[in-house]
């Protein structure tokens, strides 16, 4: 039988697809689905979103190239609301023949996966983007309840799959599809540079992303190079006590805290280096887009950046809490402006021959085809589909 979009016009072969997620707002997870949403082709796959609050920075980008958007808005797991919402879904998953449901966090996997298997969708695949830095025992615990009604879990970094290996997901279930990068920014080689003094941290001010271990780090490679400059690119709840504690140390006037920017690329090629101090991490996009541009990188040795940089071959791996080393692997690469072009060098070749949106997004496509094809869920009016 044709499926049919979200206004009931025939199309036949294209399979119908759900995305749901909780935000839309600028992050690491938002950025990955929404080309998801953005990239899968459109003679495929009919892509709908689910969502708790249609609304947020970057919603019209994902709307605007979906076949329709639902609002099902859950504010808290504490009420029976959100069983009526569930049941919604459920029914709104049947109302479109959803053939696979892609769940991409923590509450959206919570919400979605059983009630998914409720309205028996045929491929119910699940996300695992980081490794817990701020998750309670509970929230773990509803989401290994969840993963048990998907078929696979999508873990964006082997980091991220060990971790679901410990909360014991069956390895069995769980396949590695790194994130991708829209390599389309990244054209351009950086300039040769002599001097390198403007260093770049993109990331959210939150507390495991490790800004303070390089406000103290800073504070004593200003001892050695006071012409360094410091620029935070993002927003968070930690922006008012970094910024207090940089006037404590007296080197504001070394640093800028630019909040959200949209122009991430050109930010990176007004800088020298790059610095991602976190104490945990899965797979960061930030670290990818820094390699891409070519800059020589220092970020903590923790989770998938310890997959993405190769120590002294791409960039400088530190022990995360570790205001000193940070402070000497900065101090070195200040001095000989060589090191960095090799490591930027290197890092952006890898970058360019691995880490493509297009690689991320054929990767995903060919788990659904899998996916329906082991359940007999292919529809036969798209041999196409069928035989790729």
């Amino acid at each position: 039988m044709p499926f049919t979009d979200a206004v009931g016009e025939l199309k036949p072969g294209r399979v119908p697809i759900a995305m749901v997620m909780t935000s839309f707002e600028p992050g690491g997870t938002e950025r990955q689905m929404i080309e998801m949403v953005r990239r899968l082709d459109p003679n495929r796959w009919a892509v709908h979103i689910a969502c708790f609050h249609a609304r947020g920075t970057w919603f019209r980008r994902a709307a605007e190239r979906a076949a329709s958007v639902a609002e099902f808005p859950v504010r808290s797991f504490r009420t029976p609301l959100t069983l009526r919402h569930a049941w919604e879904f459920a029914r709104w998953c049947r109302t479109r023949r959803i053939a696979v449901v892609h769940t991409t966090e923590l509450y959206s996997n919570i919400f979605g996966l059983p009630a998914a298997a409720l309205a028996r969708v045929p491929v119910r695949i699940a996300n695992r983007r980081e490794i817990n830095p701020d998750k309670t025992p509970a929230q773990i615990a509803m989401q290994r309840t969840a993963y048990a009604f998907a078929h696979r879990i999508v873990a964006n970094s082997r980091a991220a799959a060990r971790r679901l290996e410990l909360e014991r997901v069956p390895r069995r279930k769980i396949t590695v599809v790194p994130n991708g990068l829209d390599l389309r920014a990244f054209t351009r080689p950086p300039a040769p540079k002599v001097r390198l003094r403007n260093v770049i941290v993109v990331a959210n001010l939150r507390p495991e992303k490790g800004h303070d271990v390089l406000v103290d780090a800073a504070a004593n490679v200003l001892l050695r190079v006071p012409d360094a400059k410091f620029n935070l690119v993002g927003d968070g709840p930690g922006r008012d006590a970094l910024i207090e504690r940089v006037r404590s140390l007296g080197i504001q006037d070394a640093f800028t805290f630019h909040g959200h920017r949209d122009d991430v690329p050109a930010c990176l090629d007004a800088a020298d280096i790059f610095v991602l101090p976190s104490r945990s991490e899965a797979f960061p996009n930030a670290v990818l887009e820094a390699m891409a541009a070519g800059l020589p990188i220092v970020a903590s040795g923790v989770g998938g950046i310890v997959e993405l940089i190769a120590d002294n071959r791409t960039g400088l791996l530190v022990p995360p809490d570790d205001p000193a080393s940070l402070c000497t692997c900065l101090l070195r690469l200040m001095a000989d402006s060589s090191i960095g072009s090799r490591m930027g060098a290197a890092a952006r070749g890898e970058a360019h021959a691995r880490y493509s949106f297009d690689r991320m997004v054929a990767d995903l496509d060919r788990l659904y085809v899998n996916e329906l094809a082991r359940r007999g869920a292919l529809p036969v009016e798209n041999p196409q589909l069928a035989a790729s």
